[in-house]
């Protein structure tokens, strides 16, 4: 049987510094609980709400693969590879910071909310040479299916990232029912819902629910409403 842990929305770490309205799968700044360290090479999730024309200030990081995707308005990114990019809903951002990077992210709007998902991973080659990427992701190919946005493939569909993980978004009627096998022996999966409910091989999940499968066989997953969205993380149990 399947090794399972189900974080619910509502034990999420949470800060609201006015601003910015976080709340953290994983221990993240001043949330802290040891039992939720990472999932595998998934260290952080976070679940982001930004106020028009604010974010976050330049700031450095080092051998972490960053990932940032907008699900309502948009982000202006800048780092000091030189790159001043923006980024919306139906794009994904990813970002090796390998030998040291810094970046600023801001809600591109001064009027206009920004909810977006910043996710890290621990890399499987540290140090290498910073550098950023985007990819326009069209939504409408998503409709009852698991669409691929992320792999270790540099010529795969959507982005590439340093390390052993698949990142699938699908949007599905309620009753569509699709399965999944892990990408690579060895990997774990982690479902992060994005709106509506599912059933995961008969664990029902809801809106902003995290559950994480440890040796999975074969996955069945189950829309429970209409339009429901799922994200599908494909990862590595060890960094």
């Amino acid at each position: 049987m399947a090794n399972t842990i189900l974080h619910k929305a509502d034990t999420r770490g949470h800060a609201d510094h006015g601003w910015l309205d976080s709340h953290h799968t994983f221990s993240f700044a001043n949330y802290y609980n040891p039992e939720r360290m990472q999932f595998g090479a998934l260290r952080v999730l976070n679940d982001d709400v930004v106020a028009g024309g604010r974010g976050f200030d330049s700031h450095p990081h080092d051998n972490m693969e960053i990932i940032s995707i907008p699900l309502e308005g948009a982000l202006e990114h800048k780092d000091n590879l030189g790159n001043t990019v923006i980024t919306e809903a139906g794009e994904i951002q990813v970002m090796s910071t390998g030998t040291g990077v810094f970046h600023s992210e801001y809600n591109a709007y001064p009027d206009k909310t920004a909810r977006f998902l910043q996710i890290w991973l621990f890399p499987n080659q540290l140090n290498v040479t910073p550098r950023y990427d985007q990819a326009k992701i069209n939504i409408a190919d998503r409709k009852n299916i698991l669409q691929q946005l992320i792999s270790p493939d540099k010529n795969g569909e959507g982005t590439w990232l340093y390390q052993d993980a698949w990142f699938y978004m699908g949007r599905f009627d309620k009753g569509i029912t699709t399965e999944y096998a892990v990408k690579k022996p060895g990997n774990g999966v982690y479902f992060f819902v994005i709106s509506g409910s599912f059933a995961v091989n008969g664990q029902e999940l809801n809106a902003r629910d995290g559950y994480g499968i440890t040796d999975p066989g074969q996955l069945n997953i189950t829309a429970l409403e209409k339009n429901a969205e799922l994200l599908v993380i494909d990862i590595p149990l060890f960094s």
